[in-house]
């Protein structure tokens, strides 16, 4: 029996070169099609879709995001009959559903690949036949406790005793609380077990294949368990909507081996994919994590190829503290958020407030508190208070004066030496390193993070406006009005890092903002940020240019009766 190796050859451990330049593919799952798309779906698109929008910010190489839909298994034939539908029109419609949700909330994906195209297929049975030909499948009779909505075997240890709505007593998914059902039926067998040793060898070599750390300790610990081999096929008699194993009709292949293929249809397989494989990023979340990050890079080592780069996991949402479900009535529909909190509120909010390592809790007030304090009061304000007629008459960016702000090596050196207070020196220092801080952040997926620390900053900033009372000083004195322009100045150009560092996360917002700042779209990228570089010597190249046109709010504030009407406006 073929044996794998224990440890990848360098051939397969070597990604695409890294630096400026490289590819990179980020994906979402493909969302499963036997129901519309909720925040939980949304949450997993939007994550990707900040990630390689801040990666174009910093101009890191050619990148793309491929979403689409899971439109086999099961579960579609199961949600069809019940609709009073077949499954290609179900599946039709459902798409639609998930292409227009993600287009609405401004997701720039790339590549939307649905598991029924010809392309897609044709991707699958060539990787079947890579399995085949090299000896990783077997037929075997299977049985085991069977969970239909995850469409996968569950072993024991992962079940729990409950009765049901008859009061009958019933086996159910630890994990999900989804009632299984023993079945026994002949399949295809992958022999997963065999790949214990080179997976553990491959995330040992890898500490950040799979992140935050604590979704890469628990693969760890499911290869200390058992891992049996995998059931890869279902009888065509059970599950006829799906694709038919090569030259076996009586057997359908597992729709979870057909969904993991995506990630290489979309890039050419099995002719082209080599061009971007395997510099890949898959943004999963924590319930399909097995799937991702054990079955998927043991099938990939089975037919040759290399475990994509990262494994990025996120946790869940719930509302008001419980789960989303249909029979609670609870699911949070996305088109509706968006309607009411605008793209950039309800993107922000997501972006904000999620943590990968946890779940999170959504419900209507924490968004309108959260999106009205930091991007209606917060940032909309300091923007329509440092550019109002009555403060910069002139509609310039006002010119900074050396004297007023001397640059020092340590803000304690600030006492008496111009008009700048210490407190004023820590906002410069934070204000300059925070695209590094956002840079790691997004690095490190914790894009809440650089949010976080973003917002910390405007309330700085905000403080520093407060402070010197800018609407006080008199223009008739010319040693006022150059103070009153350095404070005008140092507050745009905190403006102008706020704004670039935020177009992943809200890009109309952000765009709103720089525009108003007359800030070109050849000097919103990253790579060529300063801030402030008349504090560091250097001229500053929006000194004295005049301001773009007034945009009037930046963000409406969110409340009861206005909040749809606003937000229609602004769409």
């Amino acid at each position: 029996m073929w044996r794998p190796p224990r440890r990848l050859p360098r051939s397969l451990c070597r990604a695409a070169a890294t630096g400026p330049g490289r590819r990179l593919l980020l994906s979402t799952p493909i969302f499963y099609a036997n129901g519309p798309p909720h925040i939980g779906h949304l949450y997993s698109a939007l994550l990707a879709d900040a990630l390689l929008r801040h990666r174009r910010l910093r101009a890191a190489g050619p990148a793309r995001l491929c979403t689409g839909t899971d439109e086999h298994g099961l579960k579609i034939q199961q949600a069809a009959a019940a609709a009073g539908t077949s499954p290609p029109e179900l599946c039709e419609r459902m798409s639609g559903l998930f292409c227009q949700a993600l287009t609405q909330a401004g997701v720039a994906f790339t590549d939307f690949t649905r598991t029924s195209e010809p392309r897609h297929q044709r991707a699958v049975r060539h990787f079947w036949g890579a399995l085949r030909d090299r000896g990783m499948l077997y037929k075997g009779s299977y049985e085991g406790w069977y969970c239909t909505p995850e469409e996968s075997f569950l072993p024991e240890s992962q079940l729990a005793e409950r009765t049901d709505a008859q009061g009958r007593p019933c086996k159910v998914s630890l994990e999900t609380g989804h009632e299984v059902h023993w079945t026994k039926e002949e399949n295809y067998m992958f022999r997963l077990s065999a790949f214990r040793d080179p997976l553990r060898n491959w995330l040992r070599d890898n500490p950040r294949a799979i992140f935050p750390d604590p979704f890469y300790q628990r693969t760890l610990r499911w290869l200390d368990e058992d891992l049996p081999d995998l059931s890869v096929s279902r009888e065509r008699s059970r599950l006829q909507w799906g694709i038919p194993v090569p030259s076996d009709p009586t057997q359908t292949i597992y729709v979870w081996v057909d969904a993991l293929v995506n990630y290489l249809s979309v890039v050419g397989y099995p002719e082209s994919h080599g061009v971007w494989w395997p510099a890949v990023h898959h943004v999963v979340g924590k319930d399909i994590l097995k799937f991702h990050a054990l079955y998927w890079p043991a099938l990939l080592l089975a037919v040759g190829l290399a475990p994509p780069e990262r494994i990025l996991v996120h946790s869940h949402w719930t509302v008001r503290g419980q789960k989303m479900s249909k029979s609670l009535g609870n699911v949070v529909d996305p088109a509706v958020c968006v309607g009411q909190y605008g793209v950039d509120g309800f993107r922000y909010f997501l972006l904000r407030q999620g943590v990968p390592e946890r779940d999170c809790d959504y419900y209507d007030e924490k968004v309108v508190k959260l999106v009205n304090s930091e991007l209606a009061d917060a940032l909309g304000g300091l923007l329509n208070r440092s550019t109002a007629p009555s403060i910069n008459p002139s509609n310039t960016y006002p010119c900074f004066s050396e004297p007023c702000f001397p640059k020092v090596l340590d803000s304690r050196e600030a006492k008496g030496t111009g008009r700048a207070s210490a407190e004023d020196y820590e906002l410069v220092a934070a204000v300059a390193s925070l695209p590094a801080q956002v840079d790691a952040y997004f690095e490190g997926f914790q894009i809440y993070k650089a949010l976080e620390c973003i917002a910390q900053c405007v309330r700085q900033t905000n403080g520093f406006f407060q402070r010197h009372r800018p609407w006080k000083l008199d223009r008739r004195d010319a040693a006022e009005q150059l103070w009153l322009d350095t404070i005008l100045h140092v507050t745009l150009e905190c403006l102008r890092v706020y704004g670039t560092l935020l177009q992943p996360v809200v890009p109309h917002l952000a765009d709103k903002l720089l525009s108003r700042l007359a800030v070109g779209p050849g000097e919103r990228g990253l790579s060529s940020l300063m801030f402030l570089a008349r504090y560091e010597g250097k001229p500053c190249p929006f000194e004295g240019r005049q301001l773009g046109p007034d945009i009037g709010v930046l963000f409406h504030r969110l409340g009861k009766s206005e909040t749809t009407k606003n937000r229609k406006q602004e769409a």
